[in-house]
Order: C-alpha cells, then sequence, then structure tokens
C-alpha cells in the first residue's frame, strides 16, 4: 500500500476507530476481539527579549501562544540559536558513558540553554544532581535500545527514573509486537508506563527505520490513544534516524494533540531547522553544541 495524504486519513481514521472499539470492548483488534484494554495503572544577556529572569512578561505571552518549554538567557552562551536550543533533549546515551562526560553533558546543557539532558536510567541520579536548580531537566530512556522487555520491567524502570529525579521518560515501543500485529500488547505497554509515570510525560519512541509507513501510522495512533505526550523517531541505535518524510508523517498522524521528536542522525543546524520546519518539537541529539554554534559540525557523543 503506497501512502498517500488521502490514504493516510483512511488508515488513521480506521486505526482509532478501532482503538475506540477495543477501548469500550467491543469490535476486534490484533486478531482479539471482545477483549477491552487495561485502562489502569548580564553578561551573557543577549537582549533576546524573551528572558525569563528579565522579561517575565514576554514569557507569559509565550505561554499563551503555546509555547511548552522555555530556557532562560541567564548564564546562556553568546551566539547559540537560543530558539533551537531550547527544543534540544542534549543527549548521551553510549553503554560506556563516563561519570566525567556525563558531567560535560550537563554543563554544556547548562551553558548553551538546552531543554533536558537525556541519559541511561542509571545515569539519572548522577545527572539529577548535577543538573539541580538549573532550568534544565534530566529524562532517562527507558526499555532502550530495544524496547523489547516487559512491561512490568518497563513500568519499574519508569517509576525508579522518577524516584531518582527524571522528569520526563522516553520509552522504546515493542517493535516484534508492532510487526506480530498485537497492537493490545503495544497498546498496553505504552499505557501502563504513561499511567506509571503520571504526572511526568512519557515520550514513545516507535524507532521508525524499522517499521513500514503503515506501521509508523499505527504505533503513532496507538501511542496517542494510550495518553503519551509525545511520539519520537529513533532510539540512535537501529541503523537509522529521523527523516524529514517521518515527522512529516508522525505530524499528520497525531495532530496538535501530540508533541513529536525527531532523535538520531541530527547533527547540524540544518538538520534541526528541516526537522522542525516538518513538525518536530523537540529534537534529540548528541551533537547538540554544533548544531547551535555551528563549531565542529557533526560532532556528537552518542
Amino acid at each position: 500500500m503506497s501512502l498517500n495524504n488521502e490514504n493516510i486519513e483512511q488508515l488513521v481514521e480506521l486505526i482509532t476507530k478501532k482503538v475506540t472499539e477495543r477501548l469500550t470492548g467491543t469490535g476486534v483488534m490484533g486478531g482479539m476481539p471482545g477483549t477491552p484494554l487495561c485502562t489502569a495503572n548580564p553578561d551573557s544577556c543577549n537582549n533576546c527579549g524573551q528572558c525569563v529572569v528579565n522579561k517575565p512578561g514576554a514569557v507569559t505571552n509565550l505561554l499563551d501562544t503555546g509555547a511548552t518549554r522555555l530556557g532562560s538567557s541567564s548564564g546562556i552562551k553568546r551566539g547559540v540559536d537560543q530558539k533551537v536550543a531550547s527544543m534540544i533533549d542534549h543527549t548521551l546515551l553510549k553503554p560506556d558513558a563516563t561519570k566525567e562526560e556525563l558531567t560535560i553533558l550537563c554543563k554544556e546543557a547548562m551553558e548553551y540553554g538546552f531543554a533536558t539532558c537525556c541519559v541511561n536510567s542509571s545515569n539519572i541520579p548522577f545527572c539529577a544532581r548535577l543538573l539541580r536548580g538549573s532550568s534544565v531537566k534530566p529524562i532517562a530512556v527507558v526499555g532502550f535500545p530495544l524496547g523489547a522487555a516487559s512491561t512490568q520491567s518497563k513500568v519499574f524502570e519508569s517509576r525508579e527514573a522518577i524516584r531518582n529525579g527524571a522528569e520526563e521518560i522516553d520509552m522504546v515501543i515493542n517493535i516484534g509486537a508492532i510487526k506480530d500485529r498485537d497492537y493490545q500488547l503495544v497498546y498496553e505497554d505504552i499505557l501502563k508506563v504513561v499511567e506509571a509515570s503520571k504526572p511526568k510525560k512519557v515520550k514513545v519512541i516507535i524507532e521508525t527505520s524499522s517499521l513500514t509507513d503503515e506501521e509508523k501510522v499505527i504505533a503513532c495512533a496507538l501511542s496517542k490513544a494510550a495518553n503519551a505526550a509525545f511520539v519520537k523517531t529513533s532510539t540512535g541505535f537501529a541503523g537509522g534516524g529521523a527523516t524529514v518524510h517521518d515527522i512529516e508523517l508522525m505530524r499528520k498522524v497525531v495532530g496538535n494533540d501530540m508533541e513529536v521528536k525527531a532523535s538520531g542522525g541530527v547533527r547540524t543546524k540544518e538538520d534541526a531547522d528541516a526537522m522542525i520546519k516538518a513538525g518536530a518539537n523537540r529534537i534529540g541529539a548528541s551533537a547538540s553544541v554544533s548544531i547551535v554554534t555551528g563549531k565542529n559540525p557533526g560532532k556528537g557523543k552518542y
């Protein structure tokens, strides 16, 4: 099936109908009829005019127009594209990340005004301490990078990460279940992590490089039905990353009800700008400093 705007809308409508039927205990989804889905559980000032310290009125205006995250300009380096910086999850997820590297990550995030630091859940206590008192949020990946862990383990990991200071959770979808069309399992996997993480936001990493367009649409629709806050393209570990096509497709599916994160392979300002234009609200990157300064283009820490 070749997807265009018309049949994307048809497919989303069909999926939404089936998800609704499953939630109310009717209809068939994933080959399992009749069973409802579980619903449990002043030197650095760049005069941008949007400073949370010096221009509180401007901040109120931004929030009133729909901004979901703001970074203070206080102490932030000159020459930084602060609009883009405030949309970046500064990322270090390699398995051999050291405390020295994590310290640099957190220091850079505070210096450049990035939205968050995204790290493995075991590194949340350390990073949360370093970021305490700043506007930068520590966020944890869960079920990373394969998504094949049990739902119970994802729930436990989410709760532990939040207890240790995580402010957002980026969970990896069960990719095999999507391939098997076991949509009940996928939905419940997301829903239970969302419920366990409340009131913190959950991003669902759908690993776009492993899915067909039809499967991407289904993954986004299920994430939306499970009340996740974001859909996210990639772990960065599966041989593919964010593309303009995927961001546009994901935005069409979720509309304005959810946010979209482009992650994996975003290494330059041009890459970031293209993703934002396509509909991304957030950028996941290890080359964050290069993106906002134009120096050492493409250099990252993945």
